[in-house]
C-alpha cells in the first residue's frame, strides 16, 4: 500500500504564491505517476498537474504557465504562482503505483489540503 502525506496549502490573496508538497511511503513498490487534483463543492475532481516517473508533466489549461510540478523519487511538489480565486479548492495528492513484479497499477490519494485564494 502507498500512504500519501500532504503539506502546504492555506489562505492567500489573489496574485500570491503557495507551495504544496506530498510524500509517498510504502515498500516493495514502484511509484509511476504522481500529481495533484482539486475539487470544489458540487464539481468533480479535476486534474491540476501530473508528472510521470519519466517524461514530461501535464497541466490543466487553467494553470499552465502559473503552476509548476516537480518530483524527486517519491515526493511531488506543486508551486502555485499568480493564484486566482478560481484556484480555490481542496487539493489532493495522487499517486499511481504497482508492486514490484506486478503490472497492474493502483491509485492512491491523499486526504486533501485546502487552498483558499481571496480576491
Amino acid at each position: 500500500q502507498v500512504h500519501l502525506v500532504e503539506s502546504g496549502g492555506g489562505l492567500v490573496q489573489a496574485g500570491g504564491f503557495l507551495r504544496l508538497s506530498c510524500a509517498a511511503s510504502g515498500s516493495g513498490l514502484s511509484i509511476e505517476d504522481m500529481g495533484w487534483y482539486r475539487q470544489v463543492p458540487g464539481k468533480e475532481r479535476e486534474m491540476v498537474a501530473v508528472i510521470p516517473s519519466s517524461g514530461s508533466a501535464k497541466y490543466a489549461d487553467s494553470v499552465a504557465g502559473r503552476f509548476i510540478i516537480s518530483r524527486a523519487q517519491k515526493t511531488v511538489i506543486l508551486q502555485m504562482s499568480e493564484l486566482k480565486a478560481e484556484d480555490t479548492g481542496v487539493y489532493y495528492c495522487y499517486a499511481e503505483w504497482r508492486n514490484y513484479g506486478r503490472t497492474n497499477r493502483r491509485d492512491a490519494w491523499g486526504q486533501g489540503t485546502q487552498v483558499t485564494v481571496s480576491s
